[in-house]
């Protein structure tokens, strides 16, 4: 009898890898042992963050979708029990006068404080970066209002635009008054036309030196050489800042943008500490906290508070969609 007639499996015609009857050896426990390694990878990170993703899924994330029911429902009481009426506190709400108003104001201070914030900021970086002696102390003058709350920030800032007229001026009205310079003289955040747009001057003063900061940073980020070479080839100063530096830095000037968005739409104390709660300086965040706390009405505010998520998003989700596509491309 030959040897291969006495190997288990070589009468069925198989060979390494099978049995006598031809069917695949078991792999399972190489494949478990895998699955065993990878788990011991990702495991320990897992239960290392898990409380912070429980504690943000429920007071977060839960926390937006009872607003949501909240802002779906009728309870305009707090002692009624709610019933789902779809869309219709979001339509309601259009039909009345304060809260186009408030709107518009918001609209107004955001964009007169992401654009004055920029360019202020933008400039102080400049000079920052051209070079200054002192530097270090400049920056933590520009900086230092950061430290400000804006609540302490609107206090003093209430004193300066002080509306009063000329005879019994204060703040910078008093301050232009002393200079002859009475046309300068006017009523701040209570002018109907351009009150938001003075509301506005206290968070550019105090973020200004945030965004300088970021702006500077991505400044001496650019290489020295590209400048160098602009040079070279007959550039101008602001022909290398223009072509060359200030293309480098669309992703600062994108995550500032986003920052600031986010911050005006949800402006509140800085509202209350200058105009208190004056239907002139208006905003949504100041209506819903009026709609909540003194109205009593959980569903309006809740209505108000699911707008200001919506219009946040607006801003944060396409940064977010732009940041993973760029990590995806950088990563091939």
């Amino acid at each position: 009898m030959s040897t291969s007639q006495n190997r288990p499996g070589a009468a069925a015609g198989g060979g390494p890898g099978r049995t006598f009857e031809g069917a695949p050896r078991a792999v399972a426990p190489s494949t478990a042992r895998r699955a065993l390694r990878r788990a011991r990878t990702w495991l320990p990170g897992l239960l290392l963050v898990s409380p912070s993703i429980l504690l943000i899924g429920v007071f977060v994330y839960g926390m937006i979708g009872w607003n949501l029911r909240l802002a779906l429902s009728d309870k305009h009481a707090p002692v009624q029990e709610g019933e789902f009426v779809g869309l219709a506190n979001f339509v309601a709400l259009w039909q009345e006068a304060r809260w186009p108003a408030a709107v518009n104001n918001a609209i107004v201070f955001t964009v007169v404080f992401v654009g004055g914030a920029l360019l202020l900021g933008w400039l102080l970086g400049l000079l920052l970066d051209k070079g200054v002696r002192g530097e270090p102390v400049f920056r933590t003058l520009f900086l230092a209002p950061m430290a400000v709350s804006f609540i302490a920030t609107g206090v003093v800032w209430r004193w300066l635009m002080n509306p009063a007229p000329a005879e019994r001026a204060t703040g910078l009205n008093a301050l232009f008054v002393h200079l002859n310079l009475d046309f300068l003289v006017n009523d701040w955040w209570t002018a109907p036309d351009f009150g938001m747009a003075a509301m506005a001057l206290p968070a550019i003063w105090q973020l200004a030196g945030y965004i300088m900061a970021l702006f500077l940073a991505g400044f001496r980020g650019v290489p020295e050489d590209l400048r160098e070479a602009a040079r070279v080839d007959g550039c101008s100063e602001w022909g290398v800042y223009r072509h060359v530096v200030m293309p480098q830095l669309r992703p600062v000037l994108l995550s500032a943008v986003i920052i600031l968005g986010h911050m005006s739409l949800k402006v509140f104390d800085l509202i209350i500490a200058i105009a208190g709660k004056q239907i002139i300086a208006d905003v949504p965040a100041v209506y819903m906290w009026a709609m909540v706390f003194e109205v009593r009405d959980p569903a309006k505010g809740a209505t108000i508070a699911s707008y200001l998520l919506f219009a946040v998003a607006l801003f944060v989700v396409p940064y977010l969609v732009w940041t993973v596509r760029k990590e995806r491309s950088e990563g091939r």
